[in-house]
């Protein structure tokens, strides 16, 4: 029996930080990067895109971003992920 519910994939990254990397400053400069896009600052920083998302968050262990990135299929979060992981390394 199959569900009626869409499957979806998520993608699971991180970014290594050098130590006294401003964070806040990245996530603006992201932020501002998708200014029409549905954003949620609650916890990290996460970017609506149409059916898919992308959440960044800090770690409070370790110097890294964690990035994950939901769509309905495999490659589309993987491509969202890299994507904000290229922005991520152009603004740090």
């Amino acid at each position: 029996m199959r569900s009626s519910y869409p499957d979806y994939f998520i993608s699971k990254n991180k970014i290594e930080l050098e130590k006294g990397v401003d964070v806040k400053s990245i996530f603006e400069k992201i932020r501002n990067k998708y200014p029409r896009n549905p954003v949620n600052t609650e916890d990290g920083l996460k970017i609506e895109f149409d059916n898919d998302w992308v959440h960044l968050r800090t770690s409070n262990t370790e110097p890294i971003i964690r990035i994950y990135a939901e769509s309905d299929y495999e490659s589309k979060a993987n491509n969202i992920a890299t994507r904000l992981m290229q922005d991520i390394r152009e603004f740090v």
